[in-house]
């Protein structure tokens, strides 16, 4: 795994420099030691100090900040701060009314901690210390002491820094904390590993099908190793597990933290924060507040957790005190609660937006559906009902042939055009399923295009919904259309795409294989309509053969140059798909 470092031996150093230079309105740095130190801290109050090894980052002098903790002790990667950089950054914000340490359970953790705080101590400093152990898959609740601290010091260190600044006194401070702390409870996943700065090898090994219930930030073991499942499932599992420790009840309110270790997207953490959303939303708990990214991190591991903070009206009030960092903010700007009930009930999804299999036995259970009332024999014309089977007939086969086209452009582009295809296509199925085009044929081709055009962004959406939509718009009404009628309905799509896009044949594109089809479709207007669907077909597949052979001038392959030689353009390869797929339905091979 690459790592943008120097020597691996100063990566904690210069990342404090440039954390603290980056931020140098709100933090300075300790010169002796790796502190990190609020330079808008609020005085004459109980001092908060948090800290533990890097390499989780924000977390934690991420979370250093107004209404947050006034310092970080920070150690080596995965490694606890020691006590003499413990004692010398509680040192530099003592105010004189002691000093609170929140941190993770674990060993290094504790022992460090503990003798800084005898040091200070000695000094006639007063102390106090809350240690998070939130992680439920860790240790049973029996032993809860010897659970791990993940993800859930991001809501006890909210709670820690506006009690401190609310002037209360360390032992009230402590209690509230501990309260909070206690009320907290995570799990997570791991589904890959991390590695640290300077090791040639991972932190753990995981299989590439493989993921990992319970897995600790460093790689710990979890509780079971299993297959790869989707998201809802993966997120159904934790949330099961987590409320069986939490107990929480129907009417009690929480906050939500989703949080992912380093290599996680935002966009999957959102698809794992709607799953939990609705579940939540089932069992009758209200979520008071929530939040999503990436809090508690672990040096690219793949993955995410979930944390539940149970809320009494005493936590609710020091959770929506204000607080600001880079990384963390609550207040009057960024709003503290959610406005939605647990009693406001959650739209079901429709059948229409819901995803489909993609696998082939799905979409040709599909198929076989759709085209029910199709006409016996080979088809001489295109009647509107021919062209809503057909067009159904061809979603169902791209649909199918995602993982194909995904495969394709994954040599040299970014990978979504498969996705973007099946998605396009399946809304297209959607608007086509329930349509009266009341005898025009080019209505059908108009719904399928704008569908396709409103519903699959990137230039995949404008292009391909352009392939059905230009050539129809604006088109007299029609109750059949003929092989003329369809080559000339191709030739105005192609010149649409053409002008919108640019393209060229040799620009490996599309364009590569639907001119060669319209040439052909032309050539053969005169002839029956399955005759001139076959020359097409063939022209269209020749085209892609010939992408091979090209230098990209568009979309993500461009960059390559001659590297994408070789390799055949995926927006090719779909529209033989739609021209293989045409040619199928007219002749009855469905």
């Amino acid at each position: 795994m690459k790592k943008i470092i120097n020597n691996a031996d100063d990566t904690v150093m210069e990342g404090l420099e440039g954390f603290v230079a980056c931020y140098s309105k709100y933090y300075e740095q300790h010169p002796e030691v790796k502190g990190v130190i609020s330079k808008n801290r609020r005085k004459d109050k109980v001092a908060l100090v948090v800290g533990g090894g890097s390499g989780h980052e924000p977390m934690f002098a991420g979370f250093v900040g107004k209404g947050l903790a006034d310092a970080a002790a920070c150690g080596n990667i995965f490694a606890s701060p020691d006590p003499n950089t413990v004692y010398e950054t509680a040192n530099a914000v003592n105010e004189g009314k002691g000093v609170l340490f929140v941190y993770g359970n674990y060993a290094g953790d504790n022992l460090n901690f503990d003798m800084a705080e005898e040091l200070l101590n000695d000094d006639g400093i007063p102390t106090a210390h809350v240690r998070v152990w939130d992680d439920v898959a860790s240790a049973p609740a029996d032993r809860i002491e010897d659970r791990r601290g993940i993800a859930g010091d991001v809501t006890v260190i909210k709670v820690a820094g506006a009690a401190c600044d609310a002037g209360l006194d360390l032992q009230e401070v402590t209690r509230i904390v501990e309260k909070a702390r206690d009320n907290t409870k995570s799990i997570g996943i791991a589904v890959s590993p991390g590695q640290i700065p300077g090791l040639d090898k991972p932190t753990f090994e995981l299989g590439e099908d493989e993921m990992e219930y319970g897995m600790g930030i460093h790689g710990e073991p979890g509780i079971q190793r299993t297959k790869m499942e989707p998201a809802d499932v993966l997120t159904e599992e934790l949330y099961r597990n987590l409320m069986q420790d939490a107990k929480l009840e129907k009417g009690d309110q929480v906050c939500v933290v989703i949080n992912g270790l380093g290599a996680t997207t935002n966009l999957e953490l959102a698809i794992v924060y709607r799953k939990v959303k609705q579940l939540l939303d089932k069992d009758g708990i209200y979520v008071y507040d929530s939040d999503m990214n990436n809090f508690c991190t672990s040096q690219g591991m793949g993955g995410f957790s979930i944390t539940f903070m149970k809320l009494d009206d005493e936590l609710k009030t020091y959770y929506d005190m204000p607080c600001y960092s880079p990384y963390y903010a609550k207040g009057e700007l960024t709003g503290a609660v959610e406005n939605t009930s647990a009693d406001t009930p959650v739209p079901a999804e429709s059948e229409t937006d819901k995803p489909q299999e993609s696998a082939g036995s799905q979409a040709e259970a599909e198929t076989a559906k759709c085209c029910g009332k199709r006409r016996e024999g080979v088809l001489e014309t295109l009647t509107a009902e021919d062209a809503r089977e057909m067009l159904m007939y061809i979603a169902d086969k791209v649909i199918a042939k995602k993982p194909y086209l995904t495969e394709i452009d994954s040599a040299i582009g970014d990978g979504d055009h498969g996705i973007g295809m099946a998605g396009g296509m399946q809304k297209a199925k959607g608007k086509l399923e329930n349509l009266d085009a009341q005898g025009n044929v080019y209505a059908v081709f108009e719904t399928a295009g704008k569908a396709m055009l409103m519903s699959m962004g990137g230039a995949s959406g404008v292009i391909f919904g352009s392939l059905y939509l230009a050539g129809a718009k604006g088109a007299d009404a029609k109750t059949e259309l003929t092989s003329a009628d369809l080559a000339a309905m191709e030739r105005k799509s192609l010149e649409a795409i053409k002008e919108r896009g640019k393209a060229e044949v040799g620009d490996k594109t599309m364009v590569d294989a639907l001119e060669p089809a319209v040439l052909a479709m032309e050539e053969y207007k005169d002839r029956p309509l399955l005759e001139m669907l076959k020359a097409a077909e063939e022209a269209a597949r020749q085209g892609v053969e010939n992408t091979k052979d090209y230098v990209a001038k568009f979309g993500r392959a461009k960059s390559l140059m001659e590297r994408a030689i070789g390799h055949q353009d995926a927006g090719a390869t779909s529209v033989w798909l739609i021209f293989q797929g045409m040619r199928e339905f007219v002749e009855g091979e469905v």
